[in-house]
């Protein structure tokens, strides 16, 4: 598990719009080793699918970027498309967030989770394919998965639709799954049961997961370690649990708070005050200042990077002092 399979040194993305740039992903270094979880996470906006896809080569055309991701050793950004190719889906697999719009409406869930086993397994027999393609639906849990391998997906829910973009992506056993907002949109236990055939699948195959996800909630039993974006970066990163006890960047801590919990029982969610800053605007220094509770003078005028305070990662200038100070302005409000 110490191997490291994926890596991202100052990844950076700018997709070029009228009268300038906005700069998705700003100088963002990842590591996931191989058989680990790691979570990704942040507002909408902050940079977490643009990161993941833009080292799959699957970004628009008006994108550019920049820095480094390598898998295996193998450097992505600019690698031909035919290596590109090879890597999607079969050395890497892919749950796209949205499995309606992300499924072919005219062919059947089963023609096109055999399309991917085809594609990177080409020798393989009609027969053995359409086998495969059954016991992969298996795999995930749909039931009746020889008739439901000729249903189309409009004829499937929304958790079936998205455990076949799971068998999709695990089709030829791949060494790294993303999984982009597996469980958006889906109650409570669709939720849980689609984290543990994602958690199932990894442990068969020691692949890695990767879990890009706005709720922090969604990640705390499963992920080994986390990354918190925000506006195109790193703002926060650390094993799970420190994230979520001994967390130091406010942002973290502003996201704990909009989450329900058993022991606030009765006390009102406290939203993140504000707004995102514009990424074609970006201001200067912290980009979370305008939102912060904690912010000092230095925060207005001067771009935090990451630093380790313990066992995490953090890029503010008031951490770790930051969080303290929040819980002490809570206090007084209650």
């Amino acid at each position: 598990m110490n191997e490291v399979l994926l890596q991202t040194r100052d990844l950076g993305v700018e997709f070029a719009v009228s009268g300038g740039a906005v700069h998705a992903v700003r100088g963002v270094d990842i590591d996931v080793r191989r058989g680990e979880v790691v979570g990704i996470v942040g507002e909408s906006g902050s940079g977490k699918s643009a990161t993941m896809l833009a080292l799959l080569g699957l970004l628009a055309p008006n994108a550019k970027v920049h820095g480094s991701a390598s898998f295996n050793g193998i450097e992505m950004i600019g690698a031909p498309h035919e290596q590109l190719r090879a890597l999607r889906g079969g050395r890497i697999g892919m749950v796209f967030q949205d499995p309606m719009t992300s499924l072919n409406p005219v062919l059947t869930v089963g023609r096109q989770i055999a399309e991917a086993i085809e594609v990177h397994q080409p020798t393989l027999r009609p027969k053995r394919v359409m086998a495969r393609v059954q016991e992969l639906l298996e795999v995930v849990a749909i039931p009746n998965a020889s008739e439901r391998m000729r249903a189309y997906p409009h004829e499937l829910s929304g958790g079936m639709r998205q455990r076949v973009m799971i068998a999709m992506a695990v089709a030829n056993d791949p060494e790294l799954i993303i999984a982009d907002e597996p469980t958006t949109a889906l109650d409570v236990t669709i939720q849980a049961q689609i984290l543990t055939v994602l958690a199932d699948l990894r442990s068969r195959t020691n692949s890695a997961l990767v879990i890009i996800t706005h709720d922090l909630g969604v990640v705390a039993g499963v992920a080994d370690r986390v990354n918190v974006m925000y506006a195109g970066r790193v703002v926060e990163r650390g094993p799970v649990e420190e994230l979520f006890y001994r967390n130091q960047h406010p942002y973290t801590a502003g996201l704990l708070a909009c989450l329900p919990r058993l022991d606030t029982r009765g006390r009102d969610l406290e939203p993140i005050g504000g707004a995102p800053p514009l990424l074609d605007h970006l201001p200067k220094g912290c980009a979370f200042v305008s939102r912060c509770k904690v912010a000092e003078p230095r925060c207005h005028d001067v771009d935090p990077q990451l630093r380790d305070v313990g066992t995490v990662s953090v890029a503010c200038h008031v951490a770790p002092a930051a969080t303290s100070a929040m819980k002490a302005m809570k206090a007084v409000d209650a």
